[in-house]
């Protein structure tokens, strides 16, 4: 990979060194939806990710390239012209990156060459955005011997998806891909920022990654309009209850004051964001008692709640997501991501993953009309140097 990546860069770039840098995607096992609830996430990062070259240059000049999107050839910015174009497409993510850096005092006086490479599938819900803004975090950060911290570049990249992009996302992608640890998930408390690493060991099973193919774009979805009727209930909630997000709430508190939030759609919504946020607090104690089992009928509790309280799944994901749940040697299967298309993910026996594939990808390609791909997930560290 590195070799002809390399090469590309040259073809592209011209002769000369360049760094080498690789930022992951994510997967979230448990705890959809709850971040900008103020809940528990609990994540991990994947060896799928965003592979990055880059070197200075002697004048202010940006220059983007990324394989990913060959057609649209070098973008081009100059330093001081760091502002969203819709004509820059993809390179947005980069440039709000530095952008930002900028603003927040960094020493980046000269321009660059990056190209970018990535393995993750574009639009499958895995964080191909985040994974891009880290990237560029990591490189700029050690191109100009910045010394910036891996949580505010963290911050940074979430600033860029609210900020610069205009989706009103939540700190889990970017924690994920910036603080990721092989072999071991996060749960993190999105309300203080305070995480643990837990031993993701998942003994004789594996995470599979079950990509519908449908396109999602999150600024489009209908990411925003969740979120303002979970914000809207808690301000009913409020009323009465003294906090701050729903993720205060235990499924006891929930129940008894339900009634006012008074109307039954925002009730749906907000009852996904409590017990989502219980299912993974639970998630993480079954997997550190090492309960597979336990682990596999939260994944299942999720989606349902995923699927008829906070109606974020649609047929594609509700179609491999119980294709997978009916296959011998699977524990639990849910949607993960922010829904509308997207992924899903399995524990699946390792000695059953052959004949899993063959069958929901049957049962989706019948019942849907085209392929699903499928991919084993490996838990990998955060965005890095190579």
């Amino acid at each position: 990979m590195n070799n002809e990546l390399k090469q590309l860069f040259q073809t592209i770039f011209g002769e000369g060194e360049q760094g080498h840098y690789f930022a992951p995607g994510r997967i979230n096992l448990i705890g959809e939806h709850t971040d900008y609830n103020g809940g528990h996430v609990f994540p991990a990062a994947i060896t799928i990710g965003t592979y990055g070259l880059a070197r200075k240059r002697e004048d202010q000049l940006i220059r983007f390239y990324s394989e990913n999107f060959s057609d649209r050839g070098i973008i081009e910015v100059s330093l001081d012209e760091l502002t969203y174009a819709d004509i820059h497409d993809w390179a947005n993510y980069p440039k709000g990156m530095i952008h930002y850096l900028i603003e927040a005092g960094s020493q980046i006086d000269q321009g660059m060459d990056i190209l970018f490479y990535g393995t993750i599938p574009n639009g499958a819900g895995l964080s191909s955005s985040a994974s891009i803004e880290l990237l560029t975090g990591v490189i700029v950060n050690d191109l100009f011997d910045l010394n910036i911290p891996m949580l505010d570049l963290v911050k940074t990249g979430k600033k860029v998806e609210n900020q610069f992009i205009g989706v009103n996302s939540g700190i889990m992608d970017q924690f994920a891909i910036g603080m990721g640890k092989k072999d071991q998930a996060i749960l993190l408390d999105t309300n203080t920022l305070a995480y643990e690493l837990v031993p993701a060991a998942f003994g004789e099973y594996v995470i599979v990654i079950m990509n519908t193919n449908k396109r999602r774009e999150l600024a489009d979805s209908k990411y925003n309009e969740r979120r303002s009727e979970c914000e809207t209930a808690l301000e009913r909630l409020q009323k009465q209850l003294p906090i701050s997000s729903l993720g205060e709430l235990s499924e006891e508190t929930f129940e008894a004051n339900k009634a006012l939030i008074g109307e039954d759609i925002l009730i749906k919504r907000a009852k996904h964001a409590v017990t989502e946020n219980q299912r993974t607090i639970k998630a993480k104690k079954a997997l550190v008692q090492n309960d597979l089992a336990a682990f596999g009928q939260l994944l299942n509790a999720s989606h349902a709640s995923l699927k008829d309280d906070y109606e974020v799944t649609g047929v594609e994901l509700d179609t491999l997501v119980e294709a997978a749940q009916k296959q011998a040697g699977v524990l639990g299967a849910r949607m993960t991501g922010a829904g509308f298309g997207g992924c899903s993910i399995a524990l699946v026996k390792e000695s059953h993953v052959e004949a899993f594939i063959q069958q929901v990808g049957q049962t989706y390609s019948d019942q849907i009309g085209y392929a699903a791909d499928f991919y084993v997930a490996n838990i990998d560290d955060g965005a890095r140097k190579l």
